[in-house]
């Protein structure tokens, strides 16, 4: 089977894709034949590393886990003898952060635990974007505490057009608010699409020193300092930043939630984050039955460009999610 490693840091061109032996399942473990997969900043995070600092668990000077992908769909080929979930011929879905990685490949065999079934009607690719930052989107929109936005509240979305946001305006507008998404020049008729009220061009304004003020934003990608975004809020207001780079992150999980301390203003990162957690991914499901969310799919590469897959996501370029494919046309889901 061919799968794609990162043997060390870099840029995507260090990414390759060789052959190794496909695996067999055991104890709880399910194998599984990837039909696609999606492009993550994660992915990308992970080459880098960013942010620096998870150099002390990722590997110091080259990544200890080489395999590479995290969200995948496909189909289960063979069980293990304690695996109870899943047959051959379920089709599958699933995030694959903690478990070794591997999505980027034509086979992948983890515990049956890491695995749900995918949303009735959607391709295999589309179900491939879902995992992971359609996860992120939902919580995002949520406090640790469980606390969220009205419908009728204004919320913004800093960055849109990525790899949660089309996600993230989806689902807030199915929670009925008004909302305001953030996106480069040459993506706003994009964004436009995702059904928005209100679209603003990062390069020509900055929200934070606008008038408007939200109830709610989430930032994909923190770049803004956190007083200015404390700003934008709204009196009972929560800013919730979901990555970016070392300093923006530190600055959000540390000096954030301190300034929000006896302030009716909550801002800093998202640090609750459950991956694929089962009641988000049936809040998905739930969404995606009533027409409510749609993946948005960019650009579709085979398994031998994965590095250009990257270098699409890691440059900006890609308006929703790369896809990369593992055989044939997709086909819905039927079961």
């Amino acid at each position: 089977m061919k799968a794609a490693f990162a043997d060390r840091y870099g840029s995507p061109d260090v990414v390759q894709v060789r052959e190794i032996e496909r695996p067999t399942p055991t104890g709880d473990q399910v194998l599984v034949r990837i039909r696609a997969a999606s492009v993550n900043r994660a992915d990308l995070d992970g080459l880098e590393p960013r942010p620096g600092f998870v150099r002390l668990f990722m590997g110091l000077r080259a990544p200890r886990n080489s395999r590479m992908g995290i969200d995948a769909a496909g189909v289960v080929e063979s069980v293990g003898p304690d695996a109870r979930r899943f047959k051959p011929g379920d089709e599958v879905f699933a995030d694959l952060f903690g478990a070794d990685q591997g999505a980027f490949s034509e086979y992948v065999a983890v515990s049956e635990t890491k695995f749900q079934s995918m949303p009735i009607g959607l391709s295999f690719e589309e179900a491939a974007t879902l995992p992971h930052s359609a996860v992120l989107a939902v919580q995002g929109l949520r406090h640790r505490n469980g606390r969220t936005f009205k419908a009728g509240d204004k919320v913004l979305v800093d960055g849109a057009s990525g790899n949660v946001g089309p996600f993230a305006v989806q689902i807030a507008k199915a929670m009925g608010a008004e909302v305001t998404g953030v996106g480069s020049t040459d993506k706003l008729d994009m964004v436009r699409a995702l059904g928005v009220d209100h679209v603003l061009d990062y390069r020509k304004v900055d929200y934070t020193r606008e008038q408007e003020r939200y109830d709610w934003i989430v930032d994909t990608d923190a770049h803004h300092p956190i007083l200015k975004v404390r700003r934008a809020l709204k009196p009972g207001g929560v800013y919730v930043s979901l990555g970016g780079s070392t300093w923006p992150i530190i600055r959000n999980a540390f000096a954030g939630p301190v300034l929000s301390i006896g302030n009716d203003r909550w801002a800093g990162l998202m640090t609750w984050w459950k991956p694929f957690n089962l009641p988000d991914v049936d809040r998905l499901k739930e969404l995606i039955a009533a027409g409510q969310l749609k993946p948005v799919i960019d650009r579709r590469y085979p398994l031998a460009e994965v590095a250009e897959a990257l270098r699409r996501v890691d440059d900006g370029q890609a308006r929703g999610k790369v896809v990369i494919t593992m055989d044939g046309p997709a086909e819905a889901s039927e079961t």
